[in-house]
């Protein structure tokens, strides 16, 4: 009764959690009854939206992107509250209290695999379709299956949550446990997902981003073979495209949705309070009113400049070619309130505006943040492909895919013709390519990297050490699950 009571109290506050999208709002037309709550299709399918929405909706953007970058070469931060949290990421001096781990990362994503849980369990006793029972089965699974995923990435095996009867106490999965459950879980549950654009509407799964989301996973724990067929799933598929926008456009508002041939995934927001992108508010800097990088973008009274300032760092800035287009979408100089011209291209202070949205209201901007783009998908085969036989004729069509959006030559085995040479060139793709995205930890790591740009920027040999590949484990699970071990170092 008790696990019924929650699930009431959840559906009648599925209206607050509607930052999904439009398109999956789910408000109830009348209060549900214990009996009923979740054997109706319009209750198991608000459990399953409420699941969607801890994973898109309850970590706010600027905590995916600056959690995942402050830590590495590409991003820096300064001033306000938030740096009281940020410097510690940034000079690798992390504990296990840092508020962040909960609240941005653990919880958000055990709270969706709760929610999956019981649309799983419930599921057989619900009055609808088998068609679709079998669709919502699917749909809960990738959503376990990814919680999991981003879980793995942040703090290694963790524990395996498969039932909402479980105890508090539970011990962590063993390495192999949790990487096997992923594995298994996506391809038992993609077969029975919609195809590329047949999904019902914007952020829920179907094969593609499913798949996409799982080659992810194979190449970030280093499954050369199975990342590459794994993409070239989603490749094959001949529905998502890196052509129908230039890249200052491809993040604008009005090119969000189904729409949008590239964005496989996306954390959708909104302009409204608790629902918005906030990290333009960061990146804004002091005095901001143009910038003429982008002529069609002016500070708006009804617009908010944080104290806190999410910057680039200039090293990685002055990586990019001179031409590319990414470039564009880059603040390295700004008109001020006062009409003068400010310089922000050194010490580390340039401004990301790949979210910029003249509609903000306050903190809020409609403009989503991207999870997985098909670009995403082009280098992760051709990567995947240079590691298993070193450069080929297909990866270099790959990568040259994205470098002809970015205005860039070709490259070809006369600049990257060795497996190292190949490497190279796709992390440095991968950074100019998804700069404030939140990828670039994940690939320093497993580029091998990670700890050696550290040191590199000023970070001591005997701060940056193996332990830090992973995070702790938040203090406040080890201080409610006395099964639960603390990763080595904290």
């Amino acid at each position: 009764m008790k696990r019924i009571t929650h699930y009431i109290h959840l559906l009648i506050l599925i209206g607050c959690l509607s930052a999904c999208s439009s398109l999956l709002d789910v408000t109830p037309n009348s209060e549900f009854a214990p009996d009923n709550v979740l054997t109706t299709e319009e209750g198991i399918k608000s459990l399953l939206f409420s699941a969607y929405a801890q994973q898109q909706t309850q970590q706010n953007s600027r905590f995916v992107i600056n959690d995942s970058e402050v830590c590495t070469d590409m991003a820096y931060n300064s001033a306000g509250a938030e740096n009281s949290q940020l410097i510690h990421l940034i000079n690798f001096t992390w504990t296990s209290t840092l508020g962040t781990f909960e609240s941005d990362m653990w919880a958000p994503n055990y709270r969706c695999i709760r929610d999956a849980n019981g649309v799983i369990e419930n599921i057989d006793a619900v009055t609808a379709s088998e068609e679709t029972k079998k669709l919502f089965l699917a749909e809960a699974r990738i959503l376990r299956a990814q919680a999991y995923v981003a879980l793995y990435n942040f703090f290694g095996p963790v524990p395996l949550r498969l039932s909402t009867a479980q105890g508090s106490d539970l011990a962590r999965a063993s390495d192999e446990e949790i990487r096997d459950f992923i594995e298994t879980e996506f391809v038992a549950a993609i077969p029975d997902l919609p195809d590329p654009g047949q999904e019902e509407s914007f952020g829920r799964f179907n094969k593609g981003n499913a798949t996409g989301i799982l080659a992810k996973y194979y190449l970030n724990t280093k499954q050369w073979q199975k990342a590459a067929d794994a993409a070239k799933t989603v490749i094959d598929f001949s529905y998502y495209s890196t052509t129908q926008y230039a890249f200052k456009d491809l993040f604008r508002v009005e090119n969000e949705g189904l729409s949008n041939k590239e964005i496989l995934l996306a954390l959708p927001c909104r302009n409204e309070a608790d629902y918005g992108n906030w990290f333009m508010a960061g990146a804004l800097p002091s005095g901001f009113k143009s910038t003429n990088q982008i002529p069609n973008y002016t500070y708006q009274s009804s617009m908010s400049i944080f104290a806190t300032q999410y910057r680039l760092r200039t090293a990685f800035v002055n990586s990019l070619d001179p031409n590319d287009q990414r470039r564009a979408l880059i603040c390295t100089s700004y008109i001020n309130s006062s009409g003068a011209t400010v310089d922000i291209l050194n010490d580390d202070n340039a401004r990301s505006f790949k979210y910029w949205d003249n509609n903000t209201v306050g903190n809020n901007g409609g403009a989503d943040v991207p999870l997985l783009r098909y670009a995403d998908i082009l280098l992760t085969r051709a990567e995947a492909l240079n590691e298993i036989s070193g450069p080929s004729e297909e990866s270099f069509a790959l990568i040259n895919q994205v470098r002809t959006r970015a205005g860039l030559s070709n490259l070809s085995s006369a600049n990257a013709g060795t497996q190292q040479q190949f490497r190279d060139a796709i992390f440095q793709e991968r950074g100019w390519e998804f700069i404030s995205e939140g990828k670039r930890r994940e690939d320093l790591i497993r580029q091998g990297t990670f700890l050696t740009s550290a040191i590199t920027r000023g970070i001591s040999a005997t701060v940056a050490t193996s332990d830090k590949l992973v995070f702790p484990i938040p203090q406040s699970e080890i201080d409610a699950n006395k099964l639960c071990v603390q990763n080595n170092g904290y």
